[in-house]
């Protein structure tokens, strides 16, 4: 159990989102803080150098931006295990990647700023491996955010705050894609951070804040601020729960699901048939396993019958984990 001090528990807290696109943000956000601006700086640098932070600053949908994002997983042999995970790992095009106890065991996210370039990339994998790669890209989204929330005592769980709807795709220009790169790494810890990144991206901070004001309200953005780190901060246990419902009812279900407060991601997904029936996924986290089954225990009574089988895959390991990448 992590006991963080309080100013670290109410700046993940409170801004998980929301981070401002201002000439001087840290100072905003130090003072409703009650902190000063060079500590918060400070603080912000000292959680990600302890791990307890994975990023601090934007964080991007593919999808928003005419790309994809496929989530894709292997039948690994134990034998080659290392060897895949080092073919996969090395692509930028991999944002996640996770080991999983199921028969599938090597489960990756593949984002890229246009569908071509994920099917390459997933061809590649299968070329390169000799081994399927299974595709399942999102038919619909449901909820996506892991958002956590901390008390005094070292406790944490997950909360689901009302996420705003935002258009369904924006076309970037050369100056906004100059902008995405710029940010992908994280904001700079420095007083002007957007300034920083308007520099590097070789323009005005005016008309930087402008386009990542814009970005953003179009969900290219989906938020700025803290990525906690949930395995750090004690939340040691996920699982990907998944369910085979009628497609006719699945839409209906995947939002009831979706909006459970305990519930990080959910989509409904293709079925690969006979290897995998399952459609609709639910992602679970807690502090142990028996609190994920006794959340997914919640997701049972809810279905009912309606749910025809399900499964639950526990990572068991990291094997990768960041953000959208795009080419320089």
């Amino acid at each position: 159990m992590n006991v963080l001090p309080a100013d670290a528990r109410k700046l993940i807290n409170r801004f998980q989102g929301g981070f401002p696109i201002s000439r001087r943000p840290f100072l905003q956000v130090a003072a409703k803080l009650g902190m000063t601006e060079s500590a918060l700086i400070s603080l912000v640098g000292d959680l990600l150098r302890e791990g307890y932070l994975s990023r601090f600053g934007p964080l991007f949908d593919a999808a928003r931006m005419g790309g994809q994002q496929v989530l894709a997983a292997m039948a690994v042999p134990e034998p080659r295990f290392a060897e895949v995970v080092a073919l996969v790992n090395d692509l930028d095009c991999v944002a996640h990647n996770y080991r999983r106890e199921h028969a599938l065991n090597m489960w990756f996210v593949i984002s890229a700023e246009s569908p071509e370039l994920v099917a390459r990339t997933a061809d590649r994998i299968e070329e390169r491996s000799a081994l399927p790669v299974y595709r399942f890209p999102k038919l619909r989204e449901f909820y996506v955010g892991l958002f956590l929330e901390l008390d005094a005592n070292g406790g944490v769980d997950t909360v689901s705050p009302e996420i705003p709807r935002r258009s369904t795709a924006y076309r970037l220009t050369p100056r906004d894609r100059a902008l995405v790169v710029c940010c992908q790494e994280g904001l700079p810890l420095v007083a002007e951070p957007w300034e920083a990144i308007a520099a590097r991206a070789g323009m005005p901070v005016a008309e930087a804040m402008e386009r990542l004001r814009e970005l953003e309200s179009h969900g290219v953005i989906r938020r700025v601020g803290a990525v906690p780190n949930h395995y750090r901060l004690g939340l040691r246990a996920n699982g990907m729960t998944v369910w085979d419902v009628a497609d006719a009812k699945a839409e209906a279900i995947g939002a009831r699901i979706g909006a459970l407060p305990f519930v990080s991601h959910c989509y409904l997904r293709p079925r690969h048939l006979p290897d995998w029936p399952y459609n609709l996924f639910a992602m679970v986290h807690g502090t142990d396993r028996a609190a994920v089954e006794s959340k997914r225990s919640r997701i049972r009574h809810l279905l009912g019958e309606s749910s025809m089988r399900d499964d639950i895959l526990y990572s068991s390991a990291i094997l990768k984990k960041t953000g959208l990448k795009l080419a320089a």
